[in-house]
């Protein structure tokens, strides 16, 4: 086990070291290209920021409004007889916008549930069968210009849907 971390201590800097060394041979400008790539993201950075600051005061501002919580005492009875606890309503909807509120979200689960609880178990296995699908595609489709996003959203939905489901479905055969 010891010798897996020592290798994986030393995998960076030798991949690093093979890219300039495979640029230089190659006769590629290595610096020059690295200070070009990092000009580049600098100013898709500087494209991006405005989206992700609006994307994280609304989702501050709806859930200090109340609004999330009023949603899961609504759709509450709904989804709790499809297996899914109300509580868990705000974090999928925040999880689409922003995986930063949305990890808030969990932790007050996990408070409020215990990580080990039904709710809990449900919590962990969304949280990484989801995507925050406005944010990645406000910021990657602002970043890469994409101005015809044709079937995108639906599909990042249906593919949202599909891991909500498989996470009720694997924690209520976990628990």
């Amino acid at each position: 086990m010891k010798a897996l971390a020592h290798v994986s201590d030393i995998i960076i800097p030798i991949l690093i070291f093979f890219i300039v060394g495979y640029g230089a041979v190659s006769g590629v400008k290595v610096y020059e290209s690295f200070l070009k790539g990092a000009k580049d993201g600098l100013k898709i950075v500087v494209d991006i920021v405005p989206t992700l600051i609006g994307l994280l005061v609304a989702v501050g501002m709806l859930r200090a409004s109340g609004f999330f919580d009023m949603l899961g005492r609504v759709l509450g009875p709904v989804t709790e007889a499809a297996g899914l606890p109300a509580q868990l309503i705000p974090l999928l909807i925040v999880k689409l916008f922003s995986s930063s509120a949305a990890t808030g979200l969990v932790l007050d689960i996990f408070k409020t549930a215990g990580p080990d609880s039904y709710a809990g178990l449900v919590t962990s296995i969304l949280m990484s069968c989801t995507e925050t699908v406005f944010y990645t595609m406000s910021v990657y489709f602002l970043a890469a210009k994409v101005t015809k996003t044709r079937f995108t959203l639906t599909g990042a939905l249906l593919a949202t849907l599909a891991g909500t489901v498989a996470s009720v479905v694997l924690a209520a055969r976990m628990g």
